[in-house]
């Protein structure tokens, strides 16, 4: 990995003014911010580095909301086609789990992806079964049973399997983002 000094040095000599490497730069820029999109999907750090002249610029990006625009290329970046998850309904289990990822310190990108991730896995209902393998619940546990240490009413109570469930995703897995991550690339959480 280039230290911050190097990277410096390095994007001080791109001249992006040659049109061969005006389109490498531009689709190298593009694979990046779509692999650090699916890699880590939640907010992040972004810093700008500027080369001796206007016309070598980069971003560097991690996750973050961001357009380019520069001369004929834009390179958008960010939560991997998450959709906007607005206000929940209150006392809907989405309204639970928002208070839950508040409580949890985590931001409104957390939020995004473990709504994605559980519209992924039950759609929400606290009911669903998977047929095959018996997972159960909004956050899908298995064995579902697992759920009763968050409660005795594990079985019927949104709020207990998503209590139970926001434990285990930060225990496993740290935020909602990185189980989100997971899911992407495996299929399963």
């Amino acid at each position: 990995m280039l230290a911050l000094p190097d990277v410096r040095r390095f994007v001080a000599r791109v001249d992006v003014r040659e049109p061969v490497l005006r389109v490498w730069v531009a689709i190298a820029a593009v694979a990046g911010f779509v692999a650090v999109a699916l890699v880590s999907p939640q907010p992040g750090q972004a810093a700008w580095f500027a080369g001796e002249n206007s016309d070598s610029q980069t971003l560097v990006a991690l996750g973050v909301e961001t357009t380019i625009e520069r001369e004929d290329v834009t390179v958008t970046a960010g939560y991997s086609g998450l959709p906007s998850v607005g206000n929940p309904a209150r006392g809907s289990a989405q309204a639970i789990a928002l208070g839950l990822v508040t409580d949890a310190g985590w931001t409104e990108g957390e939020y995004r992806c473990l709504v994605a991730l559980w519209q992924r896995e039950s759609g929400w209902n606290h009911l669903a079964e998977n047929p095959s393998s018996g997972a159960y619940g909004i956050p899908q546990a298995l064995p579902a049973n697992k759920m009763a240490s968050a409660g005795d009413d594990w079985a019927s109570n949104p709020a207990t399997q998503i209590r139970w469930g926001i434990g285990y995703i930060s225990a496993r897995y740290g935020t909602p983002c990185e189980a989100w991550g997971h899911s992407e690339r495996r299929g399963w959480y």
